[in-house]
């Protein structure tokens, strides 16, 4: 017992330790966006902001909301558009079995493997064409091909889960692949389709590649060019560059948190069968 206990209290010191140092950068953010501009140089510096000011959080509600804004629209417009599609996907190859349906999945796999920069290139030439750049509905299509091939393999292998006999008995009841998918599939795939949304959103607010190559100097920028332009002004200003990088932080951890059960469950989905 008392190995075990000597054990266990090395085990959660270390578990501590690597979590204070794997959080740090998070802590030296919050720590210089308090930080008055005439503390920033200061040797050694302060470990806490002890003159603190709120100047660079002041800057954000003046300058940074528009670009927070747009990338909330994105970053829902993202979640609607690769459940949309993904959804029905996944069912598709999980349960209708269709034709071709492995070699559809392999394909999927693949396109997560192509680099972004290499997929940007390829959006402007069609969007130049059609007019598409510098426009909110261009980055929801584009963020959404970065989402959808992830999130048609987290719904195939849930769907895959679901027993064949509540689909079967939907059938005997008369109802048809569309109703069967609305009215059973998709209420029990509750799990998948939170994983899905949460990290469709994190792409896509989080994306810079997309956003640069395709919405620079438009009039609908999302934050993370917000921020860039932020820097290239205002590089003295620390403060408020890590006071927006703290707010731009704040929806994807607060929605993390939220849905974190959820999460482990939509992943692990498929893993074992019975």
């Amino acid at each position: 017992m008392n190995r075990r206990a000597n054990r266990t209290w090395w085990q959660t010191a270390i578990g501590v330790l690597l979590t204070a140092v794997m959080l740090f950068p998070v802590y030296w953010m919050l720590n210089v966006s308090f930080t008055r501009d005439q503390d920033m140089r200061k040797s050694p510096p302060d470990l806490i902001p002890v003159h603190g000011t709120l100047e660079g959080y002041r800057a954000v509600l003046d300058q940074q909301l528009p670009y927070l804004g747009t990338s909330l629209v994105i970053g829902l417009g993202t979640v609607v558009v690769t459940v949309a599609l993904a959804a029905p996907a996944g069912y598709a190859l999980a349960k209708l079995r269709p034709r071709g349906g492995g070699v559809l999945s392999f394909l999927f796999l693949v396109a997560q493997m192509i680099p972004g920069i290499i997929m940007a290139m390829g959006f402007y030439a069609i969007y130049l064409s059609l007019g598409l750049l510098q426009s909110v509905p261009g980055l929801i299509v584009a963020d959404s091909t970065l989402a959808v091939p992830f999130a048609v393999l987290i719904f195939t292998a849930f769907m895959s889960g679901i027993p064949g006999e509540l689909l079967q008995a939907a059938k005997t009841d008369g109802a048809g692949p569309v109703r069967t998918f609305r009215s059973i599939v998709l209420p029990m795939s509750r799990n998948s389709i939170v994983t899905v949304s949460l990290f469709a959103f994190l792409w896509s607010w989080s994306d810079f590649v997309f956003a640069s190559t395709l919405a620079n100097g438009g009039a609908h920028e999302p934050i993370t060019l917000g921020i860039y332009h932020y820097i290239g002004n205002n590089n003295q200003q620390w403060n408020a560059i890590m006071a927006t990088a703290v707010v731009a932080s704040l929806p994807a951890t607060v929605i993390l948190v939220l849905a974190q059960r959820y999460v482990a469950a939509g992943v692990t989905a498929g893993a074992v069968k019975d």
